[in-house]
C-alpha cells in the first residue's frame, strides 16, 4: 500500500510529466491557426514566426514533415527541400499572414510574399502544380492531386484573392492569385478521365505534358483514384456559379462514384501472432456493412487494384506483401459524405 506522503509525490510527478508533454508535444504551424487574433502578437506566436523564418528555403517554401515551429533550424538553408506534399508551405503563409495582420512587421511580410511567389512560379502553364518545386526527374515532378496537394494550393490562392485578411498582398499578387486559381481549375477539367464520351473521375497524378493518368511510388500505379478524387470533386463544387463544363465535370464524376461503390465487405484488422505487428488487414464478407471504395481502380477494366513494391497489379488484397497491405489506406469510405449529403446539397444550389 502507497503512503499517503508517496501518493502525493507520485501524483506531482504524473502531473509534471502530463503538463511537460503537453508544453513540447510536436506541433505544426496549421495547429495554431485558431489561435484568437491577439495571439499573434504574442511573444510565443514572434518564438515561433521566429522559426518558421528559419525553415523557408531560398526558393520560398518549406519542407514537409517537418517541426517548423518549435526549434530553430540550425543546418545548411541549401540542405532545405521545399515542397507542396502533406501541406507544406500553404500553412506556414497562412500563419505569416495571422501574424503580419496582428504587427504589421516587415519581416513576416517579406516571408510570406517570398512563400507566395514560390506558389505562382511553380505552376505549369497548362494549371497544375508539381509536388515540389524547383523540378525533380522524378514522379514528383507531375500533376499532384495526390493527398489533396493541388486542391490545398488552390484553395490557399482563392483564399489570398478574396479574403479581407490578405488585403495587404499587392492587387497585383491578389489578382495573380484568382488567374492561377482559374487555370487551376481548367487543369483540373482537362485531366479529368474521359470513358466512352463520359468524364468519370482523376488519377492521384497526371503527366506534367500530356495530362494522362502516371505512377507516382512502385504502388501507385494510373488509375481511377477513389481517393483524392473527392477533394476535387469538392473543389469543383465550390465555384459559386459553375459553367456548364464544370457541372458536367462533378455529374460525370458523382456517377462513376456511385457505380465504383463496393457492398457487403469490411475491411478488419485481425489477430495474426505469426506476422510483424501481431495482425493482418483481410476482407470480410458483410451483407450489412457500409458502402466502400477502392484507393485505386483499374483503368481498362474498371475493378479495384492493389500493388506491392514490385510494381506488379493485382486484384485482391490478399495477393501482394504483408507490409503493404497493413502499410497503405487501400479501402475507405471517402465520397460517402459527398454523394449522401454535399452532392444533394450542390444539386439544389445550382439546379
Amino acid at each position: 500500500m502507497i503512503e499517503p506522503s508517496m501518493r502525493s509525490q507520485v501524483f506531482l510527478f504524473a502531473i509534471t510529466l502530463f503538463l511537460t508533454s503537453e508544453c513540447f508535444a510536436e506541433k505544426r504551424a496549421k495547429d495554431f491557426l485558431k489561435q484568437p487574433d491577439a495571439w499573434f502578437s504574442s511573444s510565443e506566436c514572434l518564438t515561433i514566426a521566429e522559426n518558421i523564418f528559419s525553415y523557408q528555403s531560398n526558393e520560398g517554401g518549406w519542407p514537409k514533415n517537418t517541426d517548423t515551429v518549435n526549434n530553430a533550424f540550425q543546418g545548411d538553408r541549401k540542405s532545405l527541400h521545399p515542397t507542396f506534399d502533406n501541406g507544406a508551405t500553404t500553412d506556414e503563409l497562412r500563419f505569416l499572414a495571422r501574424t503580419y495582420e496582428a504587427t504589421r512587421s516587415e519581416k513576416v511580410r517579406k516571408a510570406f510574399d517570398k512563400g507566395l511567389a514560390y506558389i505562382l512560379v511553380a505552376q505549369y502553364p497548362n494549371g497544375g502544380w508539381p509536388q515540389t518545386f524547383p523540378l525533380s526527374n522524378g514522379y514528383n515532378r507531375h500533376i499532384t492531386f495526390n493527398d489533396n496537394s493541388m486542391v490545398r494550393i488552390m484553395e490557399f490562392l482563392r483564399e489570398v484573392s478574396l479574403q479581407p485578411r490578405y488585403v495587404f498582398v499587392a492587387a497585383k499578387q491578389r489578382d495573380a492569385c484568382r488567374t492561377a486559381f482559374e487555370n487551376g481549375i481548367a487543369c483540373i477539367l482537362k485531366c479529368q478521365i474521359v470513358v466512352d464520351g463520359k468524364p468519370t473521375v482523376w488519377c492521384a497524378q497526371h503527366h506534367a505534358e500530356t495530362l494522362l493518368p502516371v505512377s507516382a511510388r512502385a504502388y501507385e500505379l494510373p488509375s481511377f483514384s477513389g481517393s483524392e478524387s473527392v477533394g476535387l470533386t469538392r473543389l469543383l463544387m465550390s465555384l459559386d456559379e459553375p459553367m456548364p463544363e464544370v457541372k458536367g465535370a462533378i455529374e460525370g464524376a458523382v456517377r462513376w462514384f456511385e457505380l465504383a461503390k463496393l457492398t457487403g465487405i469490411r475491411i478488419e484488422a485481425v489477430d495474426a501472432p505469426t506476422t510483424p505487428k501481431g495482425k493482418d488487414r483481410i476482407v470480410v464478407v458483410d451483407a450489412n456493412a457500409p458502402a466502400c471504395w477502392a484507393r485505386f481502380y483499374d483503368l481498362t477494366n474498371g475493378k479495384p487494384m492493389f500493388c506491392d513494391r514490385d510494381g506488379i497489379p493485382k486484384s485482391t488484397i490478399a495477393q501482394i506483401g504483408y507490409e503493404r497491405r497493413n502499410g497503405y489506406a487501400w479501402y475507405g469510405t471517402w465520397p460517402n459524405d459527398l454523394i449522401e449529403r454535399d452532392y444533394p446539397a450542390w444539386c439544389k444550389r445550382v439546379k
